[in-house]
Parts: structure tokens; C-alpha cells; sequence
């Protein structure tokens, strides 16, 4: 169902959804981590709201998923679904360059854009900047981090440890 009457629901589901963060980086909408693929108007007049997880099993979308229903229902759409697909698996490529920076500010190093991290398989290094510092002259302390999407690094100048979001 799209026209012109369903244009400005959209606009104002979309903007509730603006809302709605990611329980385990409050900082990141699902907007900003690209979880949220689409917004429409049902024919029976229910709000569809389709978002893929970052992985299969991440525990953060039961949270996700309440919180939506939560944040349009407060905005007056009565009748909520929530679609979840796979496929096409979520990527970080679909974070937002806002999501990026505000990972950043936050102090998780973003991942790198357009390409899987192979590194780790082939017992390579990787070369991450510092969120804190900027400095380059970092060290993986751990494949795994505050959360399995992330993995765990310190900067040898500063000393702080950071979490790198993973490329998937």
C-alpha cells in the first residue's frame, strides 16, 4: 500500500524508530547499525517494520524487537508487526557514516568499510587506529570483546583498551 496517505505514517513511524537504540551500544539506533531494512502500511492498515540482526544469535534483538513495538505503539500505531529476515545477511557495511563516528566517539573503533577481516585467520596483524588517541600502534588482546561482535584491542601508546566492531 503506497500513496500519498501513507507517506506521512511512514515519515512518523521512521521517526519513532529514530529512537529505538541498540540495547548493548546505546549509542547506535538501529538505523545507525542498519538493522532496520524497511518501514510500511500493511493493507489491513498494521505497521510492518523489517529488520535483519547482525548475526543469527544475537541476544540483543528480543530487546530490539519489544522496543520497537514499545516506541510506535507510544506513537499511536496500535497494530505493530515485526518481520525479521536473514537474508541478505546484515553486513557492517550497512552502518551508517553517522553510526561510524558515533562508534568512534564512543570509543569502539569502527570496522573498515567494503571488506571482511581475514586477517585474524591468516595470523596476520591488524592495524586499527586507537578511538582514544588516534594512535596506529595497537594490539589485538582478544577475538572477543564486551559482546561476540566485537573484539578486543589496546593501544601500546596510550594504554587503553578499546573494542573493535567486527566486519562481518
Amino acid at each position: 500500500m503506497h500513496n500519498s496517505a501513507t507517506e506521512p505514517a511512514i515519515s512518523e513511524a521512521r521517526r519513532l524508530l529514530d529512537t529505538v537504540c541498540d540495547p548493548e551500544i546505546p549509542v547506535l539506533t538501529i538505523a545507525d547499525l542498519g538493522i532496520l531494512r524497511d518501514v510500511r502500511l500493511q493493507e489491513n492498515g498494521a505497521l510492518e517494520v523489517v529488520i535483519t540482526p547482525t548475526y543469527s544469535g544475537c541476544p540483543a534483538m528480543n530487546a530490539i524487537e519489544v522496543n520497537i513495538r514499545a516506541a510506535l505503539q507510544e506513537g499511536g500505531f496500535d497494530h505493530v508487526t515485526v518481520t525479521t529476515i536473514l537474508s541478505p545477511a546484515w553486513t557492517t557495511d550497512w552502518l551508517s557514516a553517522e553510526g561510524r563516528d558515533k562508534l568512534q566517539k564512543y570509543g569502539i573503533a569502527p570496522p573498515a568499510e567494503g571488506s571482511m577481516d581475514k586477517k585474524a585467520l591468516l595470523g596476520e596483524r591488524r592495524a586499527l587506529v586507537c578511538p582514544h588517541c588516534g594512535s596506529a600502534n595497537t594490539e589485538m588482546i582478544s577475538q572477543f570483546g564486551s559482546t561476540a561482535c566485537k573484539a578486543l584491542f589496546r593501544c601500546l601508546d596510550c594504554l587503553e583498551p578499546f573494542d573493535y566492531f567486527k566486519c562481518h
